[in-house]
């Protein structure tokens, strides 16, 4: 049970730097976010056994990313939450093509970091462009569907709101990636996707939760 303590941990961690981000103002928040995002797509290749299940380890940047999108939404209006989906995706596009000239690079021949860069920054080009569309769309998606659950409740139960919003967004993502980056590559696709949510399910549990103490940390924020 030690990889399912520490993915629990690690869920609990995120939110709390969430939290700490959100305390430290809007440019922190957006931050926050933007790095949740390159973190997923740089530890998303090491693979892990949880309950029984291979998995990997950066479901719970995912999350993160989502939670600190929400609470931008929340805390500091619409138009800046939309602009920070956009910051991220440019920085993802950043990371992505600055892996590669890293790569390009021609090593010292005394060098011996090289060899490990290679398997994780040379990732397959359709896995890229999958993780960056699937971002794209469930990021918006999240931001409306958010967004209106906050009018339709008139700004009442925000950890509900935000529960909704991640549960829904988060099977969309899961989905999208499975079919746009898997398809053709390993055979039961909607296996995939359950053991995939599933964990992503366990990390929205653990997670969300701290969300109600956003509003505290950010009235001691101002």
């Amino acid at each position: 049970m030690m990889n399912e303590l520490i993915f629990i941990l690690h869920a609990i961690f995120i939110s709390l730097t969430a939290l700490g981000a959100l305390y430290l103002g809007q440019a922190a928040l957006v931050a926050f976010v933007c790095l949740q995002c390159v973190l997923a797509n740089l530890f998303v290749i090491k693979q892990i056994t949880l309950f029984g299940f291979t998995a990997t380890s950066s479901d719970a940047f995912t999350i993160g990313s989502v939670i600190g999108l929400n609470l931008l939404q929340e805390y500091y209006g619409r138009p800046i939450t939309r602009k920070a989906i956009w910051i991220n995706f440019f920085l993802l596009v950043f990371y992505a093509v600055v892996s590669q000239i890293h790569l390009a690079y021609i090593p010292h021949i005394d060098d011996t970091m090289h060899q490990y860069f290679v398997p994780i920054l040379g990732f397959m080009p359709r896995i890229v462009i999958a993780s960056f569309t699937v971002y794209l769309i469930s990021q918006t998606a999240d931001y409306m569907l958010y967004g209106m659950l906050k009018r339709t409740l008139q700004n009442r139960l925000l950890i509900i709101r935000n529960y909704a919003s991640i549960i829904i967004t988060q099977l969309l993502d899961t989905v999208l990636f499975t079919f746009l980056g898997l398809y053709g590559i390993i055979g039961n696709l909607w296996e995939v996707v359950i053991i995939s949510y599933s964990i992503k399910l366990l990390a929205i549990i653990v997670a969300t939760p701290f969300v109600g103490l956003s509003k505290k940390i950010h009235e001691l924020g101002k």
